[in-house]
């Protein structure tokens, strides 16, 4: 007796096995390998279906059948592609059939950004995308025998690569590891990668904030000479030197041009190839105009103008120590924008540290001359009274003037002449006193407007040349700008 099958369940088995084969063919036709896949019939589905725990007669959907049923594909075309370039490659073996033909990696470098100028440490740091390309003679394929594959991306360690170092490296930083190169059909390789480069640069800071600075990235193989690895241009010069495309233009510095050169120089090992890159960019200054400069000649201005008080003038003084304190203050805080450089300083500096000299050296004159006419003023208030006292004190006691003044020794002409008072020869020794007394007041008078000439004079020749040394700093700031702006 065979088991009677509902109408149902044979039509569904049959529209399932109609179903079954319709997505048989709709796989099979948009598989892209060149092997085809073993289909089973309805009667493999019903064993499926039974073999399964649970209910067995639960319905399986198509995916599930897909996977039992259907075997995985075997060989396909990028698989073999893969296997057939590095099954016998070897990585350690220059990639040329002539060893006497030479390598040839093409070089290219895209400024990215200018991360940092170490004007102390004599470094700069920056971003650049670093392309090389060259020829592997074991890498190359027939397409048509590939499912037409002509580009594919292989493992980097697992090829030959070239030595190329930058000569002027301090440092990588932060510079992504990028495990895998483009080849093509012809053998042709790509690697192309983000670096963070930290090189060695002589940077000059003179001209600050006005400065521009030019630094080398110097490319060559570590170890071959030029008869193994040669280096060359992937792009023209000309391109090279202008392309701006990928630098962020938002930072301090802004890129002027990378130009570029090639060079075969002479070593103990033999001639080697180098390409040499020159990254030129200048300092963006109006930050720095804003907050040294114009702060700078105003200061000077003021200390400028302190040469119109009066030389006698003691308010003078306060005024000059006044100054000198905000040309202290300022040097700190100015001291902390200005790049520090041991071999060479800032055109600001200089000036700077030559205007606060002048004021120094005018401070001291005007503290010498108050001294001076301070001295002056004192004898002559101390002289009429040496011998006027001594003689003429006839009512009361007779004071010994050195007594008086501490030890000052009497004048010459009082211990000659002691005379009895009220007597002829009083009176004319008085006279001879006071008359001795205008004299040696009128030389001093004399010789204190000659200090004051002298000191005059020589408070003039410090206004000038403060004057020339502002107008000398004015103009060479406008030169540098107009230079700067021009470059």
């Amino acid at each position: 007796m065979f088991p009677v099958q509902a109408p149902g369940s044979i039509l569904g088995s049959a529209c399932g096995h109609s179903l079954w084969h319709e997505e048989t063919r709709t796989v099979q036709g948009r598989l892209p390998w060149e092997e085809t896949w073993l289909v089973s019939g309805a009667w493999a589905m019903t064993a499926a279906a039974a073999s399964l725990p649970g209910d067995p007669e639960a319905p399986l959907s198509l995916t599930e059948t897909l996977a039992m049923d259907m075997p995985h594909p075997t060989n396909p075309a990028l698989y073999r592609l893969t296997k057939h370039l590095l099954q016998k490659y070897h990585k350690a073996v220059r990639p040329v059939h002539d060893w006497t033909e030479a390598t040839t990696v093409y070089l290219d470098v895209l400024v990215h950004a200018i991360l940092d100028v170490d004007a102390q440490n004599q470094k700069l740091k920056t971003s650049i995308w670093y392309h090389e390309v060259w020829d592997d003679e074991f890498l190359s394929w027939n397409p048509s025998m590939f499912d037409e594959i002509r580009e594919i991306s292989l493992p980097l360690s697992d090829i030959w690569a070239p030595d190329i170092i930058i000569k002027e490296l301090v440092d990588f930083e932060g510079s992504p590891n990028l495990p895998y190169v483009y080849v093509n059909s012809s053998g042709t390789i790509k690697n192309s990668k983000p670096i963070q480069v930290v090189s060695a640069c002589s940077l000059e800071t003179y001209a600050f904030p006005f400065d521009i600075q030019n630094c080398s990235l110097t490319f060559s193989s570590a170890l071959h000479t030029v008869h193994d690895v040669n280096l060359a241009f992937l792009r023209s010069r000309g391109d090279m030197k202008h392309d701006k495309k990928e630098f962020l233009n938002d930072s301090e510095w802004e890129l002027l041009s990378v130009s570029s050169s090639h060079n075969i120089l002479q070593s103990y090992a033999g001639e080697s190839a180098q390409i040499q890159f020159h990254v030129v960019i200048r300092r963006r200054p109006l930050v720095y105009v804003v907050s040294l400069l114009i702060p700078s000649i105003f200061l000077m201005l003021v200390d400028l103008g302190s040469f119109y008080l009066p030389p006698t003038c003691r308010a003078r003084i306060v005024f000059k120590t006044s100054v000198l304190v905000g040309y202290t203050v300022f040097r700190v805080n100015m001291s902390d924008e200005m790049p520090r450089n041991a071999l060479s300083t800032p055109l600001i500096g200089v000036f700077f540290a030559v205007c606060m000299a002048f004021l120094v050296i005018s401070l001291f004159k005007s503290i010498l001359l108050v001294r001076f006419l301070h001295d002056e003023w004192s004898a002559g208030q101390e002289r009429p009274l040496l011998c006027l006292q001594g003689v003429t004190d006839a009512d009361g006691p007779r004071t010994d003037p050195r007594a008086q003044l501490a030890g000052a020794t009497e004048p010459h002409f009082c211990q000659e002449h002691q005379v009895q008072p009220g007597t002829m020869k009083e009176v004319w020794f008085q006279l001879r006193s006071i008359s001795t007394y205008f004299q040696t007041w009128e030389q001093a008078e004399q010789q204190e407007v000659t200090w004051l000439a002298l000191l005059q004079r020589f408070d003039r020749l410090l206004f000038q040349g403060y004057a020339v040394v502002l107008g000398l700093y004015a103009v060479t700031l406008c030169s540098l700008w107009a230079l700067w702006a021009r470059s």
